[in-house]
């Protein structure tokens, strides 16, 4: 991904490139760090659980491995499109993805800028989803692992052909899809909050896909300066008192109106 960036970027970058990935790899290395501590020793005796009391949807079935492994990604995939959407659409939790989206570019280094409360708060979520689901150890192992393949693609600044990305985007997350997600006018952040599947923002008719790549600036308004996105200042971000992020100099909300017809990607 790194040498595809370098060779087709799908937009131009605002920022050097070395210093947005040592920022990002702070950022991300904190919450690893986090995760490390916390993850495992929680999500080990849950999923140890599941499979002894067989708690869960998929645990009082008897389907082949295969097809409730199948079911499992499908069904975790699409609890985490509205733990996406809570992310957004509620201000305490928006307060920890923000830090994620005042990147003033978008690269795969992006896809490791999470703020640790943020992926400490999605712990008891993802417990959530395993207890309600009933999902073994295995599965979500192997969902986690395809779910960071998919992040890693999507934030990626690599420009996929267009006639092959039109064809991707009906199945996955792609990186023209989750550019828009990441522009700085509102109504396109509140769009295409998939993260695997891209089908569940076709199902909410949450997707937005004819936006030029070229006419989105990635961020936020309220963080458009550099000196707002140091590594000091996104770790404290959460805890601060919040700015009207998508609001504009003048006071209006940063959105951009659309045709009628979103159903295609464009250059």
């Amino acid at each position: 991904m790194l040498f595809a960036e370098r060779v087709a970027p799908l937009r131009r970058t605002v920022e050097p490139k070395p210093r947005r990935v040592a920022r990002n790899l702070s950022v991300g290395g904190v919450s690893l760090a986090m995760m490390t501590l916390l993850q495992a020793p929680l999500l080990r005796p849950v999923a140890s659980w599941i499979v002894r009391e067989r708690i869960g949807l998929l645990q009082a079935v008897e389907w082949p491995r295969w097809i409730e492994t199948i079911v499992a990604i499908i069904l975790l995939d699409y609890t985490l499109w509205w733990w996406h959407w809570a992310s957004h659409r509620i201000p305490f939790f928006w307060r920890f993805h923000l830090v994620h989206h005042i990147d003033r570019d978008l690269d795969i280094s992006t896809a490791l800028r999470f703020h640790f409360g943020e992926l400490a708060l999605s712990i008891p979520v993802r417990a959530a989803q395993m207890v309600l689901i009933g999902v073994d150890p295995h599965t979500l192992w192997l969902w986690q692992t395809i779910l960071f393949g998919s992040i890693l693609f999507h934030h990626g600044n690599v420009r996929v052909p267009l006639r092959v990305e039109r064809v991707l985007v009906r199945l996955i997350v792609t990186p023209r899809m989750h550019g828009i997600h990441h522009s700085d006018r509102l109504n396109e952040t509140n769009s295409n909050w998939s993260s695997l599947l891209s089908w569940w923002d076709y199902l909410h008719r949450t997707i937005l896909l004819n936006v030029p790549q070229p006419e989105i600036t990635i961020g936020v308004p309220a963080y458009s300066d550099p000196s707002d996105v140091t590594v000091g200042k996104m770790l404290l971000l959460p805890f601060i008192r919040q700015r009207g992020d998508f609001h504009l100099i003048d006071g209006t909300l940063a959105i951009r109106e659309h045709q009628q017809g979103n159903e295609s990607l464009v250059s």
